[in-house]
């Protein structure tokens, strides 16, 4: 799952507050036309349409064919203009982008300030609960004084992450002559009408199964032309088939998601090399507040508190992943400004069998306590199973739980998820830019993207500080005040791992080290053999 929010001024060496000035904005050395590439992948696209889409599966597409107002650079993490010719705070609630002339979509409509404004205007507007509105919450609104002018008027003064936001899902400049203004767009119809102004176009669109990219002549943006004229996205539902093929040459490129297994047997292979960075993925459970176990909401905290200290992160890590992911003990991951280890310092590093037993007595709650936890599989990857399966046997060894695991499709447990479906749930999340905002903002506001009825006052003010600081040092001891009550006195997300970024090409494939960055966005056009 993606969601975005980004970095302040100074910090995780993001330049956001002015970006102006940055050179003609083409900066692809040299032209397309290399040997057609062939990309596997085990992630699913939930929708073409920005405004229903906020994963992995559906931003990989959206890279490639959409264009934004920003955008991350291959191999950075400074945030560039791409469909912008410059993007400054005029005044310190008015933030502002003026496009480069001449821009226009693959079907020849012309892309204005007008269709910036009504991308973001559709996206607040459908607020569709997949989709990755929730980004856009301090923005006011927009407008469009001339076709080359977009003016975003935030609600609170010094937003430092606003600019930022632009490269992510929530900001995908779609044509207004196309998609409808208070609907999601089916994707057929989207692939027909042709309305991508990014360094790809869609040639051919057979969903969630094979997938044809052709480069865009009329792209004007940061990343030029593509070295790689056509690429074909191959979609695989067992990662065992998507390791064999990128390893006998049927695949160029692996990218999401082969188990930890198969990539320390890749390891060893001289036909592949395995390319691998730092990422910040990450791995929760998610507790439904309304749905979950308990009767008052103290029982149902004193719940998610025990399940907390009682697994074992140190045994997934090793034993399920092969030290692929690591132990995480906050929502945010270790190496960001302000990252803390909050749970581990409050609770402990190691599960505590005679400290849960005391939570769940102090606030009344019967035991065995019966877990009706909801995995996937075909987005998170097959290791998921085995995941699961050990989390269900450290909390059932407790004494203290009855665990019953249920794996559905990925396009079904997205929907589910969100409306109730799930009292307890997996949920991995990839980010697009290294900021701790990202791991907070998304999940712990009101009409949170976890959509699991988690609200409070404090967390929002916090939050709210968090985001207008920009004084580092300030902000980081915000961001530690915030994980710190988060564990301590809500829980509404149990840390489980943080991982990183990987992919598996064959010895004749360039490029991917420079795709793998902060952003998680992989980008095709850097890609050649």
């Amino acid at each position: 799952m993606r969601g975005k929010r980004v970095a302040a001024a100074g910090v995780a060496g993001l330049t956001v507050l002015a970006i102006a000035g940055c050179g003609s904005g083409k900066t692809g050395d040299g032209g397309g036309g290399g040997a057609g590439l062939v990309v596997g992948t085990t992630d699913k696209v939930t929708s073409l349409d920005p405004a229903m889409a906020y994963d992995n599966g559906s931003l990989l597409a959206e890279t490639q064919v959409y264009q934004f107002l920003l955008n991350f650079p291959a191999g950075e993490a400074a945030p560039k203009p791409d469909a912008a010719d410059k993007c400054e705070f005029t005044t310190p609630t008015v933030y502002t982008c003026t496009l480069k002339p001449g821009l226009k979509f693959a079907n020849g409509d012309p892309l204005t300030a007008k269709s910036v404004k009504f991308s973001f205007d559709r996206m607040v507007g459908i607020k569709n609960p997949q989709g990755p509105s929730a980004l856009l919450v301090g923005l006011d609104h927009t407008d469009a004084p001339d076709d080359k002018t977009v003016a975003f008027t935030l609600k609170n003064a010094n937003d430092q992450t606003f600019p930022a936001i632009l490269p992510t899902q929530a900001a995908a400049i779609v044509d207004e002559k196309v998609f409808p203004a208070d609907k999601v767009l089916a994707d057929e119809d989207i692939v027909k009408a042709k309305p991508f102004s990014g360094p790809y176009t869609i040639a051919s669109y057979d969903k969630n199964k094979l997938v044809s990219y052709q480069s865009n002549p009329d792209y004007n943006g940061l990343f030029g032309k593509p070295k790689t004229d056509t690429v074909t996205v191959k979609y695989y539902a067992e990662a065992a088939n998507l390791k064999l093929d990128v390893q006998q040459g049927n695949v160029d490129v692996a990218w999401h998601t082969l188990t930890p297994t198969d990539i320390d047997s890749l390891r060893n292979s001289d036909k592949v090399t395995v390319h691998q960075s730092p990422g910040g993925d990450t791995r929760y459970i998610v507790f439904n507040l309304n749905t979950q176990p308990g009767g008052t909401p103290a029982q149902k905290l004193a719940v998610r508190k025990a399940v907390a200290t009682s697994v074992d992160r140190d045994a997934l890590s090793a034993d399920v992943f092969k030290g692929t992911w690591t132990p995480l003990y906050s929502p945010v991951p270790q190496g960001l400004p302000g990252a803390t280890e909050a749970f581990k310092d409050i609770y402990g590093a190691k599960p505590n069998k005679d400290a849960a037993t005391k939570l769940l007595a102090d606030a009344g709650v019967a035991t065995p306590v019966t877990l009706n936890i909801q995995y996937n599989t075909d987005h998170y990857g097959s290791t998921s199973s085995e995941e699961y399966a050990a989390i269900k046997s450290q909390l059932e060894s407790t004494g203290l739980f009855k665990v019953n695991l249920q794996s559905t499709e990925w396009v079904s447990y997205q929907k589910a998820r969100s409306t109730d479906g799930y009292p307890i749930f997996q949920f991995g999340w990839f980010p697009d830019f290294p900021d701790a905002d990202d791991y907070l903002t998304p999940f712990f506001t009101a009409d949170n993207f976890l959509q699991n009825h988690f609200t409070d006052p404090k967390i929002t003010d916090e939050l709210k500080a968090e985001v207008t600081e920009a004084d580092p040092a300030k902000r980081a001891a915000v961001l530690a005040s915030i994980q710190h009550d988060l564990m301590a006195d809500f829980m509404p997300i149990v840390p489980l791992l943080t991982g990183n970024q990987i992919a598996v090409a064959g010895k004749s494939v360039q490029g991917v080290d420079k795709t793998l960055d902060p952003s998680s966005k992989f980008r095709f056009g850097v890609l050649s053999k």
